[in-house]
């Protein structure tokens, strides 16, 4: 069943209005037709409905029916990750959804080579957006996670509560950490040339703990979805 995001709240059988990037996927490139049913979600709830009418400017369908699906992980994991160059970035928004996350910051970081500034960070920040409703779309994932704008570390450090804190890093601790409860967790993720010692120890001054994924140093594309990966097998829904 083809899935497609609604930014208008979803309730009852009402009749619902789709424009813009949505419905030229649905009629232009897809080419579906009235009768045609679909799963819609609003980053909550998902229903099945059915296409009245459509052209290339709008759609109408008819919401038919809730559809149950899987609850979001009781774990909430916030990602700090330092702005990759190229499509990196896009690349690690697109399976951290797929993945779970709950929120992504993208970082400024000493060592970092990405500086994005005004239109042109709005620009990238909403393609960061759509990218997320994407993997949602083709996950069967319904609730969205946060993109926040992009944030310098010292700032993204000072906000954290969560009750977990980790620091990717090549000398941190490894294996499974003695915690059974954990509700909440931060990761915190460098750059390609990685975080400067000063940033390191900035965070550990946070709470954060550094932890080593196995004997090889991972690239900064793929140190966080094999973090979220482990976070989830031990307190999230991987289990």
């Amino acid at each position: 069943m083809r899935r497609f995001y609604s930014s208008q709240p979803l309730a009852g059988q009402s009749e619902i209005e789709l424009d813009g990037q949505v419905v030229r996927h649905m009629i232009q490139v897809l080419r579906m037709q009235p009768g045609e049913q679909v799963h819609l979600f609003d980053g909550k709830d998902c229903y099945l409905a059915q296409l009245m009418e459509g052209n290339k400017n709008r759609a109408l369908l008819q919401l038919l029916a809730p559809v149950i699906a899987a609850a979001p992980s009781p774990l909430t994991t916030h990602l700090g990750q330092a702005i990759s160059k190229g499509d990196k970035m896009e690349w690690i928004i697109q399976k951290a959804t797929e993945l779970g996350v709950t929120e992504i910051t993208p970082l400024y970081t000493r060592q970092g080579d990405v500086r994005l500034k005004g239109e042109r960070e709005q620009k990238k920040h909403q393609q960061w957006q759509q990218i997320a409703i994407s993997a949602c779309e083709q996950s069967g994932r319904n609730d969205l996670p946060i993109i926040h704008v992009p944030q310098l570390l010292d700032d993204w450090l000072a906000q954290r509560q969560e009750s977990m804190k980790l620091l990717l890093h090549p000398h941190g601790q490894s294996g499974e950490l003695a915690v059974k409860e954990v509700t909440s967790v931060a990761l915190l993720i460098g750059p390609e040339g990685g975080l400067t010692e000063a940033e390191a120890q900035a965070a550990k001054q946070q709470g954060f703990t550094g932890l080593r994924l196995g004997p090889r140093i991972l690239r900064t594309e793929t140190a966080p979805l094999a973090a979220l990966t482990l976070v989830q097998h031990w307190w999230g829904d991987f289990k």
